[in-house]
């Protein structure tokens, strides 16, 4: 098969997946599926995901980096509020810290797991990972300003009792999110876009037979064509979500069944939505696009608190029971372990295998901790 056979192959396959995805969402939408439903719709969301990576990739060849990674982010980040709100909106009061937990897995599997594994993959490739410490370390900045604002703060505050805001604080926490989400995005694609371009890219000694990737020196897609994969990626993001929803009563289920604690279905519910971002960042490591993997991964904390808390606010006036937010001492300690860990990572510019594994670690015990407290 020559390599035009090959990605008409992919393009064919790419154009009919969302579609099939987007169909079987409509069809198990408010169903009790039986084993069998639940296995085809997670096929199903598993090709989507594939198909998201492929669309996000067109549209971030067409217009460049840094509005790429912020198109993947916001995407993805949009369709995950709304399912959190409606999981809380369906779920009453057991769902009171579903927000929290899928906030804060969002944070860990972002700058833990996607740094980590970008780092790692880069690193075994070429020994050393190259990046822009500038846009990098304003972005850590601003997740760890989000996180403590918003997830930490209402364990401390004692307007009410328990891990709450007020209705004031909430909406301060809403607004100032929002705005500081509408900065760093300015700073990002505007005032200092050169802070987030990529710093390294794959030269041909680089490859084992000589020669550099096709894709890096290929023209950008016509306007058509990206246009036609922006509607294909939201078409496949709805689906990857709206199938993730659909499995997920067998999810928490099977949780209840396992003992494990309810925050596990917090932490399953952002590691199948970030799906797309995890496999597009490796996959941008693996071309020397590092920076292009950071963004994904910081971007997607930032849209993941910033749009999520205003939303979740806005909600509140007509969701019944309480919101939970703040986080518990073992979570605290988490999160400021991997804030000084990343700006250790972040501040010279250059990473090792070393530091890559070192945040695979700290995904990896807040994965453990998840499911044994």
């Amino acid at each position: 098969m020559s390599t035009a056979t090959r990605r008409s192959a992919l393009t064919d396959w790419t154009l009919v997946v969302p579609l099939v995805a987007l169909v079987a969402l409509v069809l198990s939408w408010g169903r009790d599926l039986p084993a069998l439903g639940v296995a085809l719709v997670a096929l199903c969301l598993a090709g989507a995901v594939l198909a998201a990576v492929h669309h996000a990739e067109v549209v971030a060849h067409r217009v460049g980096e840094p509005f790429g990674s912020l198109v993947l982010a916001v995407a993805v980040t949009v369709i995950e509020v709304a399912l959190i709100v409606t999981l809380m909106a369906d779920g009453g009061d057991k769902t009171a810290s579903l927000a929290r937990d899928t906030v804060f897995a969002a944070v860990m599997i972002t700058c833990n797991g996607i740094v980590g594994l970008s780092l790692f993959v880069r690193a075994l490739r070429n020994r050393v990972a190259v990046f822009n410490p500038e846009g990098s370390g304003a972005a850590l900045a601003t997740v760890a300003t989000l996180a403590v604002l918003s997830l930490v703060l209402p364990t401390f505050t004692t307007s009410k009792p328990g891990p709450e805001f007020s209705s004031a604080q909430l909406t301060f926490a809403a607004v100032t999110s929002l705005a500081l989400y509408g900065l760093f995005v300015a700073v990002q694609t505007v005032r200092h876009r050169d802070y987030f371009l990529p710093v390294e890219t794959e030269r041909p000694a680089d490859r084992p037979d000589g020669h550099g990737d096709d894709e890096d020196h290929a023209a950008p897609p016509t306007a058509r064509a990206a246009l036609i994969s922006t509607g294909l990626l939201l078409v496949a993001l709805v689906a990857v979500v709206g199938d993730a929803k659909a499995v997920s009563p067998t999810i928490e289920k099977g949780v209840a069944d396992a003992g494990l604690p309810n925050a596990v279905v917090g932490v399953i519910i952002a590691l199948l939505v970030l799906l797309p971002e995890t496999l597009a960042a490796v996959r941008a490591a693996r071309r020397g696009r590092v920076q292009t993997s950071l963004n994904l991964a910081y971007g997607s904390a930032i849209a993941s608190i910033g749009l999520t808390i205003p939303a979740i606010a806005l909600a509140s006036i007509w969701l019944s029971g309480p919101l939970l937010l703040g986080l518990g001492p073992v979570h605290m300690v988490l999160l400021a372990l991997t804030v000084v860990v990343s700006a250790l990572t972040i501040a010279p510019g250059r990473a090792t295998l070393l530091q890559g594994g070192v945040h695979i670690v700290l995904l990896a015990a807040y994965l453990f901790l998840a499911v044994s407290p």
